[in-house]
C-alpha cells in the first residue's frame, strides 16, 4: 500500500513538472511570429505544383514590405509577364496576354494561385498570427523525428479564411514543423510541412514547404524561395501600379 502511495505521489509530481514545463500559448505564438513576419522581403520562388499526375514548375521574383504591399512576377516561360499587386487592401493581376489589369477581390481571393495549392489570400497576407488567433497549448508530439509542442488557434474574427489552426513547432528551434488549416466545420481544408529553414540573423526563416489542399485530389504543391533578403528598404516604385502594367 505504502508502494503504492509513494508511486502515486510520485506521477502527480512528474506530471506538474512537465506540465509546469510548457510555454505559454501567447510565448510560443509570439516565436512563430518573429521567425516568419517580416517587415520587408525580396525572394526568387519556385512552385512545384504536382496535380493528378502532372508537373508544372513555375518561378518568379518577388518583393513584400509589412502587411500592405506586395509584387511578384512570373517569370517561366509559360506565364511571363504575369504580374499581381497588393496595395492599398487591394490585389491586382496583369495579364500580358490581354494586356488588362483585374481586381481580384471577394471569394476570388480564395481561388487557386497559378494552379497551385494557395490561394491568393495565401500567398500575399504577411500578419501575425497573434494578432488574428487566440492560442492554447494542445500538448505535445513527435513529428518527422521532431519533438514539437501543439498549439491549437481559434480565429479572433468571422472573417478569417481559416477559423482554426493546429500548428506543431519544433521545441528545440521554433520551427513550425507542420500546420493544419480548418473550417469552422472542423473540416480540414489545407496542410502545410516544412522542409527547410535557414537562419537570418535572429530568426528561422522557412525556405522550402510543401503544401496540400484537402480539396484537390491527388496535389501538392512544393514551394522554394532562394536568394531571400529580409527587413531591408524596398522603394515605394515597386508597389505601384506604373511597374504593374509595365
Amino acid at each position: 500500500m505504502k508502494i503504492k502511495c509513494l508511486l502515486a505521489v510520485l506521477m502527480t509530481a512528474l506530471a506538474g513538472f512537465a506540465e509546469a514545463q510548457a510555454p505559454a500559448a501567447a510565448d510560443l505564438l509570439k516565436k512563430v511570429d518573429d521567425n516568419e513576419v517580416y517587415s520587408t522581403i525580396y525572394y526568387e520562388g519556385q512552385m512545384i505544383i504536382e496535380y493528378q499526375g502532372k508537373r508544372f514548375v513555375k518561378t518568379m521574383k518577388a518583393w513584400a514590405r509589412s502587411n500592405n504591399d506586395s509584387f511578384i512576377e512570373f517569370t517561366n516561360p509559360e506565364d511571363a509577364g504575369t504580374k499581381y499587386l497588393k496595395k492599398d487592401g487591394r490585389l491586382y493581376v496583369y495579364s500580358p496576354d490581354t494586356e488588362e489589369v483585374m481586381l481580384i477581390s471577394g471569394q476570388m481571393l480564395k481561388e487557386s494561385m497559378m494552379g497551385s495549392d494557395m490561394s491568393y489570400e495565401d500567398v500575399v497576407t504577411n500578419a501575425t498570427l497573434a494578432s488574428r488567433y487566440n492560442p492554447a497549448i494542445g500538448g505535445d508530439e513527435i513529428f518527422s523525428g521532431r519533438d514539437c509542442w501543439i498549439l491549437d488557434l481559434s480565429a479572433k474574427t468571422k472573417t478569417e479564411s481559416y477559423a482554426k489552426r493546429r500548428l506543431w513547432i519544433d521545441k528545440e528551434n521554433g520551427d513550425l514543423a507542420r500546420y493544419e488549416l480548418y473550417a469552422l466545420s472542423g473540416a480540414k481544408l489545407k496542410q502545410y510541412t516544412l522542409d527547410e529553414a535557414k537562419v537570418f540573423g535572429s530568426r528561422r526563416f522557412p525556405v522550402k514547404s510543401e503544401i496540400s489542399d484537402m480539396l484537390r485530389k491527388n496535389s501538392k504543391t512544393i514551394f522554394v524561395m532562394n536568394n531571400v533578403i529580409l527587413d531591408q528598404p524596398i522603394a515605394d516604385s515597386v508597389f505601384s501600379q506604373r511597374n504593374l502594367e509595365r
